[in-house]
């Protein structure tokens, strides 16, 4: 597996792993806010994505995961993580966070993610919560619906 930055090929792999979860946080892939939003952190290279091994040049393996980041230190911020169903308990989740900490985290601040509540069903379906507490994470707060109306809370990690 390669994490690398995502390249403007990529936004059809991050609709793809959209689709996949959709079902916990309602319509993105015809929702052209979430294909601009997806634009905008390719352009700034805020995008991370997790791929197979190249074939080529011009080979476009499907994306494993993907990850866009948002940096306004000292608190910065994972926007969207996703791992596509065939990589889930792969370690693809932790290698685009360690790429993303590294690339993105100054010291000393903190890491912010809104995750789903603890009643939403894919809390444990998806295993969110519990893949951001191995990360050292924290519950926090919680924090307004998504847009499928379902409870969202916010999980913050202290880097030093």
């Amino acid at each position: 597996m390669i994490v690398r930055l995502a390249r403007e090929r990529d936004l059809a792999g991050f609709l793809c792993l959209a689709a996949q979860v959709e079902h916990w946080f309602g319509p993105m892939v015809d929702h052209p806010g979430f294909s601009a939003a997806v634009a905008e952190h390719i352009r700034g290279s805020k995008a991370l994505v997790a791929v197979g091994p190249d074939n080529g040049p011009d080979s476009q393996p499907p994306l494993s995961g993907g990850l866009l980041f948002g940096s306004d230190a000292p608190t910065f911020h994972i926007h969207w993580l996703v791992v596509s169903r065939q990589a889930r308990g792969r370690g693809v989740g932790a290698a685009l966070m360690a790429d993303a900490m590294k690339r993105y985290v100054t010291r000393p601040g903190t890491v912010e993610v809104v995750t789903f509540g603890a009643d939403h069903p894919g809390a444990a379906d998806s295993g969110a919560r519990v893949f951001y507490e191995r990360l050292g994470f924290t519950p926090a707060e919680v924090t307004d619906p998504g847009p499928e109306g379902g409870p969202r809370q916010v999980y913050r990690l202290a880097v030093s």
